[in-house]
């Protein structure tokens, strides 16, 4: 168990300390507020489509980030003879590709929290053609980067520590601090009950993309065993579009009982499964637990698959 959590605690680290990583969370979290902050003469629909585009910005990120990650975590290690160093001790590789999945995840939970906080904040700033733009909280927000990139930059020339772990850390907390001193201030600049204007369904739907994020980091480890970054890159694309689309590509051919149609909708995630951007519409009583409990369970069920196909690929791979 100590080995699992060394290697699972370094993995962690080493994602945090991609600069990519940080540019993805900065650039993420900094557009989906700016979304909220434009007018989109949409009809009286212009929070939902804000509520629609930062959701969708957050799933692009996080399958990003779930492709370079893997293949730093993976690939590269393969390539410079970390992993044969690490497999050279009482180590398993099943082990060792089980911790680097959990730190995967952890690494990819602090990217989904830092643009959940940027969600939420959207949700608040969003308004319709007789609204404006929630200047205080949009400052407020970009203050907090600027704070935490100052604070990264502090410790990395006075107490010299690695800048870009230490600011994306500062950003999570930061980004926390931000969340909470907005929502007691009105759009006005009066003091207000905390989350006036809050939409908090999407918590839910944010947990949803979040289990999508681990079902493409299941599937990134797995082709990283094997592929290059950009190779990874491509096939989890097209395991992205087809996914999109595999309710209209073989769903209906499935229920019309066509064998091959069943085979590929069962393969192929379903990640309609996990976008439920319709159940935030005004009226709707948003996602319901049970539903939440369901996806939990398909995506354990698919990136278990993933992480045992990974196990095959990896198992006879030369490290040498």
């Amino acid at each position: 168990m100590r080995q699992f959590l060394t290697i699972a605690t370094n993995a962690f680290m080493e994602l945090i300390r991609q600069p990519i990583f940080l540019l993805l969370m900065t650039a993420s979290a900094l557009f989906i507020v700016f979304l909220s902050s434009i007018s989109y003469f949409g009809f009286g629909d212009d929070p939902k489509l804000v509520k629609d585009s930062v959701l969708a910005v957050m799933l692009l990120t996080g399958l990003l980030a779930s492709v370079l990650s893997a293949s730093n975590s993976v690939t590269r290690e393969i390539h410079a003879g970390t992993a044969l160093a690490v497999l050279a001790k009482p180590v398993g590789r099943a082990q060792f590709l089980l911790a680097k999945f959990a730190g995967l995840a952890a690494g990819l939970a602090v990217l989904a929290y830092v643009d959940l906080i940027a969600c939420l904040l959207a949700s608040r700033m969003a308004f319709d053609a007789y609204g404006d733009t929630d200047w205080i909280g949009l400052g407020l927000f970009f203050g907090c980067v600027l704070i935490a990139y100052g604070l990264g930059g502090f410790s990395n020339f006075f107490l010299r520590r690695p800048f870009v772990s230490d600011a994306v850390m500062a950003f999570a907390v930061m980004a926390t601090i931000g969340f909470v001193v907005i929502n007691f201030i009105s759009k006005e600049g009066k003091p207000q009950a905390f989350g006036e204007g809050i939409d908090w369904r999407m918590l839910s739907a944010a947990v949803l993309v979040l289990f999508a994020f681990w079902v493409l980091a299941g599937l990134a480890l797995a082709c990283s065993t094997r592929l290059e970054m950009i190779a990874t890159l491509a096939v989890c694309s097209g395991f992205f579009l087809l996914g999109l689309m595999s309710d209209y590509l073989f769903g209906r051919r499935a229920e019309a009982g066509s064998w091959w149609a069943h085979v590929f909708y069962g393969l192929l995630p379903n990640w309609q499964l996990l976008w439920m951007a319709d159940a935030l519409e005004e009226g709707k009583g948003g996602i319901p637990t049970r539903y939440l409990g369901t996806a939990c369970g398909y995506m354990v069920a698919y990136v278990g698959a993933a992480l045992a196909l990974a196990l095959c690929l990896f198992e006879d791979r030369e490290l040498t």
